[in-house]
């Protein structure tokens, strides 16, 4: 008996996932327990296992496919054993996917949610062979689902259609080339996975929210003595970052109205002191959470901000982990960068970029020149919850804590 491997649900709020990898193919022997392939989700990329032994038989859904929960992946069963002609149909309910006369449904729905085409993988396999644009078709199935019947009724259509009408549809279902000139060694890749997540979430967020920038300089000679003395004396490797989330805790917990976001016409006031830390990968960007913040020592964020960035690092975060912050920040400073404009991770109303340390040369009043260090702090909020000088008052504190560095660890 032959099983089925499916997407699986890896948050209440998953709805479908990308299929990243196959690390087994088909003909391979499994065992229950074996990491067949992985997958990406909310920037997420996980490892799916064998639920049982046997031989991988068919893969259904391929490499860069998106499936929705519970979506047909592949089929586990004994050495020879046959599998239908069209598994994808395992996904859908069989109602749903029978064909149907070439009417078009019922009160459609539109087929576009949160700003993706839900479509099921039978019906989007149909549309390529069929050459049916399936972005021009209404769904009828759940939440506007478009499905194999959807499909075959707009073929139907098309075919019932005057020429010139049939061959713009022709025109307008033909593979899309690109709008840019290609030149010889130019690679196209398919925007997929973590970087079309990052991508969708950086649009969404730019498009939506009316955003400022502002920027706060900081003198930190005095905390970059006091960390080298604190390690020094400890045994400890505390970096200038940890002091960094530390401060922001801090003053968020003085600041509540920083915590904020807002919800169609509510504003939704948060109890937590929840920071995300913004982690590069090869791929894209992950923003693990550091809960509650602000009743964590400096030695417990230190060891919970490196104990993330490296599961962020080789994919073995929960979804848990990276869900929930209330604030984020974003540090480039190991990179030289001297001020950005970080962009909102929502649902937060801010996000606070971290730059780098300089050398600057100052005159104090009596004409005298010393050496100090300086860094930069970004600060990028929504102005339809925060005003300009509430957002000054927020960065301030940062200062003040960072310039004063024994007032982080009170």
């Amino acid at each position: 008996m032959a099983f089925e491997v499916k997407m699986p649900q890896l948050g209440l709020t998953m709805e479908e996932g990308t299929v990243t990898k196959w690390v087994k193919q088909e003909g391979d022997t499994v065992k229950a327990g074996d990491v067949i392939l992985e997958i990406t989700t909310d920037k997420l990329t996980s490892e799916v296992e064998s639920e049982h032994d046997g031989v991988l038989l068919k893969i259904v859904a391929q490499e860069g496919e998106d499936i929705p929960v519970k979506g047909l992946l592949a089929y586990i069963g004994e050495a020879g054993e046959q599998v239908g002609d069209a598994p994808a149909a395992k996904a859908e309910a069989p109602a749903a996917e029978a064909p149907v006369p070439a009417a078009a449904p019922a009160a459609p729905v539109a087929p576009v949610a949160g700003g993706r085409i839900r479509i099921s993988p039978l019906a989007k396999k149909t549309a390529a062979k069929l050459g049916v644009d399936y972005t021009a078709v209404a769904g009828s199935g759940p939440l506007g689902r478009i499905v194999q019947k959807d499909i075959l009724a707009a073929a139907e259509a098309a075919k019932a259609a005057p020429a010139p009408v049939a061959q713009a549809a022709a025109e307008k279902a033909a593979p899309k080339k690109t709008a840019l000139e290609l030149m010889d060694g130019d690679e196209v890749v398919k925007l997929a996975g973590m970087r079309k997540v990052v991508s969708e979430r950086m649009t969404k967020s730019a498009q939506e929210i009316p955003t400022v920038t502002q920027n706060v300089r900081i003198d930190v000679t005095e905390l970059m003595a006091f960390r080298k003395k604190i390690n020094n004396d400890l045994g400890v490797k505390y970096s200038l970052n940890d002091y960094v989330l530390k401060a922001t805790a801090k003053a968020l917990k003085n600041n509540k109205h920083i915590l904020v976001s807002i919800d169609g016409d509510r504003i939704i006031k948060r109890a937590h002191v929840n920071i995300g830390m913004a982690v590069a990968l090869e791929d894209g960007l992950i923003v693990p959470v550091i809960k509650d913040a602000d009743k964590m020592s400096l030695g417990e964020i230190s060891e919970a901000a490196r104990d993330l960035a490296e599961r962020a690092r080789t994919n073995k975060l929960s979804m848990d982990e990276y869900k929930g912050s209330t604030f984020s920040i974003s540090n480039l400073g190991m990179f030289g960068v001297e001020t950005f404009n970080p962009i909102i991770n929502q649902p937060d109303a801010g996000i606070l970029g971290v730059c780098a340390v300089q050398d600057e040369l100052v005159m104090d009043a009596e004409g005298n020149i010393t050496k100090r260090q300086f860094m930069r702090i970004s600060f990028t909020f929504d102005h339809r919850l925060i005003d300009g000088a509430t957002a000054a008052k927020f960065e301030l504190a940062i200062r003040d804590l960072m310039e004063h560095p024994m007032q982080i660890l009170l």
